[in-house]
């Protein structure tokens, strides 16, 4: 049993409000500390409607509902939390602010209470300087919205007793919660992740690299996100985002965390996201989550600027698992296709994962076997690249190797008949070294689909400097025609999925490696956290460390950042021959 009984909270937004449900769910008294009446009716109002949404899900009964209710008071008098065991300070995230109402509170509280602050940046030695008990002071950074993310980071600062320690994590117990415990440092494990994703982000729609919705799509159906990183910016709020970017850079001086100018431009201008109406994206009203159209919004055919060439036959060059997944998803969609492989073993190979894929499909219903047959006969297999010589379009899905690419494109671009599209697939690599090599640049383009293809519902369009407006609109037509996702990007490392996520990743092994927190500790916290569906080191593990270090090492060579350059310890795991899943062993260990 946890020795903490009431609890004290001062603020009751968002935030508070939430943390008061999730206490009294757990059948505690809290008493929340407000400035005014208006915040009270605000913040009684949000509790209401919280309750109110689960009782209508099923989640709690009326008389639950009312017993929650019933245990939350509020207060505009510091002096009626005086007797309280814990305190949870969740006021803006203003340092001077948060200073003064601990110091405000810790007057008037008993002694032996335990005082906590839900910062999320904030460095909380500074706090508990502000109060005469900075050896009962921790952090307990909850996650919005609080009723519903199960997870805290509880942190701990140099001047903190243990035993206060023991009974913070009692009480989180206590109330349901997973609890990762760290230091004190600005963002803590998820946050100090989080937003250097998100700065990158505002950064690369800054530059006009892509369109806001085309970056947001990008992590949803690349990444498998909830949601795309603009999008959770305006639910975060700009102002809040810019407050922990600005706290993360003054501790890492790093010029990654340094919040891009447009966040300070979104601020001053009083665009802060949903809470104002208007962020990155226009909302229907203050505080509301749809989100309707404004002069940004692209028009359904705005990426069809011209002319679409026929596409009727394609061609794929290669044999793995990517080209067999993009063979796969043609002639599911009705294209006939050719593809080639080294060899007639590789064609059988081909042939039979397809074959097995498409078997898959009929077991659970998705496929008749007529349906099934069908695909499979508009697949031929071919040993002479001179079988392409009729395609409409050639995707090459072959190892991630420039000179062999280039060789490869050399002889597409001596074997298709004119008009013919030449695409590549690469990840990293630049398309335009690929076009060079050709007599017809404007025809070559970037299709990177993403593995496994059939499932995957992104395509990254990359366009070069020579790419024909009639080239981008007729493959952006195409992958929509096979049932993907296109967004639009220009050719430089990385596009947008993998230049954005990468450095995260990165940055996930130098926490690690300076030993703030454990693997298990850092995926815990992303994915309880911030609902991302795996954590860095499990992401990591699946893709292939030797992978990651390829691509991050692409990134350094062409952004020149100091912060990209990758982390010394993935570098040692990859000379040690770790590299993931595919071997057995990566940062973990697995069953061969």
């Amino acid at each position: 049993m946890s020795a903490i009984e009431s609890v004290g909270l001062a603020g009751f937004g968002t935030m508070g409000s939430g943390i008061a449900e999730v206490v009294a769910r757990a059948g505690l008294p809290v008493v929340a500390y407000v400035p005014n009446a208006r915040a009270e009716a605000i913040g009684r109002a949000r509790l209401e409607f919280s309750v109110d949404r689960a009782v209508a899900a099923g989640k709690l009964s009326a008389d639950e509902k009312a017993a929650i209710l019933a245990l939350v008071t509020t207060t505009t008098s510091a002096a009626d939390l005086a007797e309280v065991d814990l305190v949870i300070e969740a006021v803006p995230e203003n340092l001077e602010l948060k200073k003064e109402v601990l110091a405000e509170l810790d007057a008037v509280v008993k002694p032996e209470a335990i005082f906590a602050s839900n910062t999320s940046a904030l460095r909380i030695t500074e706090l508990a300087v502000a109060t005469e008990r900075p050896s009962r002071v921790i952090g307990m950074h909850f996650f919005n919205p609080a009723p519903v993310l199960d997870f805290v980071e509880l942190v701990s600062t140099v001047a903190t007793d243990e035993a206060v320690l023991a009974e913070a994590r009692q009480f989180l117990d206590a109330i349901g919660r997973s609890v990762v415990e760290v230091n004190d440092r600005p963002g803590f494990i998820a946050n100090s992740l989080l937003f250097g994703y998100l700065n990158h982000a505002v950064a690369m729609y800054s530059e006009k690299y892509a369109s806001r919705e085309d970056i947001d799509a990008a992590m949803r159906f690349g990444c498998g996100y909830p949601m795309g990183p603009l999008a959770l910016l305006d639910l975060i709020g700009l102002d809040t985002a810019y407050d922990v970017l600005d706290a993360m850079y003054h501790e890492s001086r790093d010029v990654l965390h340094a919040p891009a100018p447009m966040l300070k431009q979104f601020v001053t201008a009083g665009r802060l996201g949903r809470k104002s109406g208007q962020g990155f994206y226009t909302y229907a009203d203050p505080g509301s989550a749809v989100v309707v159209d404004d002069e940004l919004t692209p028009a359904d055919d705005a990426a069809a600027g011209g002319s679409l060439r026929e596409i009727s036959k394609v061609g794929v060059v290669g044999t793995g698992t990517m080209a067999s997944g993009i063979v796969e998803v043609f002639a599911k969609a009705g294209y006939e296709v050719i593809f080639i492989a080294r060899s007639d073993a590789k064609v059988g190979g081909v042939n039979a994962a397809v074959a097995k894929s498409l078997n898959r499909a009929v077991s659970k219903g998705r496929m008749s076997e007529e349906a099934r047959d069908e695909v499979l006969g508009r697949i031929t297999g071919a040993t002479e690249r001179e079988a392409l010589a009729e395609v409409d379009i050639v995707v090459e899905a072959i190892a991630e190797d420039l000179g062999i690419k280039l060789d490869l494109f050399r002889d597409l671009d001596r074997i298709c008949k004119p008009g013919a599209i030449l695409a590549t697939t690469t990840s990293s690599l630049p398309v335009i070294a690929m076009a060079a090599v050709t007599e017809r640049p404007e025809d070559v383009i970037g299709m990177h689909f993403f593995n496994p293809a059939p499932i995957m519902k992104l395509v990254e369009v990359v366009t070069t400097i020579a790419t024909a407006d009639d080239v981008t609109a007729t493959v952006v037509d195409l992958t929509k025609k096979v049932r993907k996702h296109p967004v639009l990007c220009g050719d430089r490392a990385g596009f947008i999925v993998n230049a954005l996520l990468f450095p995260y990743l990165n940055d996930a092994v130098r926490m690690v490696e300076a030993h703030y927190a454990t693997i298990d500790a850092v995926d815990t916290a992303m994915t309880k956290g911030c609902s991302l569906p795996m954590g860095p080191f499990a992401l990591l593990d699946v893709v292939g460390n030797d992978v990651s270090l390829a691509i991050q090492e692409t990134l350094y060579r062409e952004f020149r950042e100091p912060g990209y350059a990758p982390a010394p310890m993935l570098r040692e795991i990859v000379t040690a021959g770790y590299l993931g899943r595919k071997t057995g062993r990566g940062f973990r260990s697995y069953a061969r």
